[in-house]
């Protein structure tokens, strides 16, 4: 019987990728998707897609009331930022956001037995997102040991990030390697009506500029690019 492992998946690239790593790696998985009243919810309909490319032993989609985070163009009535020169934290930053869904990974873990939590942040190329910086998850993964009853009695959950220091060219050839398709996942911050990615929002440059550096194909459809 495999180990099992829970994956926190939003249906982007990252997670997808990190998915594909915990099945490498002889995880059977649970895939964690939250709905927070993101503008680009088409992310939800990719993590559903991405829980069945890796048949999850369950998925479950945990809706978070939008009006808890506050002045975020992802939730709030605020633009995307979309000339690619914004400095410092963008607007795109949803407060505390994987503070909350680490916690609830945390905890659907230790329910389900498992000591495997796989999560796809990234600091190398990122929005700036201070939520995924090493740092980070190495005091989350102190507080998930000192917070938790298996913690205590010394068999701890262990946060797994393994795309921290990795390029998002080299993100996207690990996934190419492990017969990830990519089609199935979303990145864009402000997808359009019809669910195109925009091809102007910043997680749509760093996508397109991965892809074209890693010499491969996106397969998604962009509305300008």
């Amino acid at each position: 019987m495999n180990k099992q492992a829970v994956v926190l998946c939003s249906g982007g690239l990252d997670s997808a990728t990190v998915a594909a790593i915990a099945k490498e790696s002889g995880f059977d998985i649970y895939c964690l998707t939250f709905d927070y009243g993101q503008r680009h919810r088409k992310e939800i309909e990719s993590a559903r897609a991405v829980a069945r490319f890796f048949n999850a032993l369950e998925h479950v989609i945990i809706k978070i009331d939008p009006s808890l985070f506050k002045k975020s163009s992802l939730t709030d009535d605020i633009p995307v930022p979309k000339d690619g020169a914004f400095f410092g934290i963008p607007p795109t930053y949803v407060p505390a956001r994987n503070l909350l869904f680490i916690s609830f990974g945390v905890a659907w873990s230790e329910s389900v037995g498992s000591r495997d939590l796989f999560i796809g942040v990234n600091a190398v190329d990122y929005s700036g997102y201070p939520d995924c910086r090493p740092q980070f998850i190495e005091a989350i993964q102190t507080a998930a040991e000192l917070g938790t009853k298996c913690g205590d009695e010394g068999d701890p959950i262990t946060i797994h990030a393994p795309l921290s220091g990795m390029s998002k060219s080299d993100i996207i050839k690990k996934g190419v390697s492990l017969k990830m398709d990519y089609s199935i996942t979303h990145s864009c911050y402000d997808p359009t009506p019809e669910g195109l990615s925009c091809g102007l929002c910043d997680s749509c440059r760093i996508r397109l500029k991965a892809f074209q550096e890693s010499g491969l194909h996106d397969p998604l459809v962009y509305a300008s690019h």
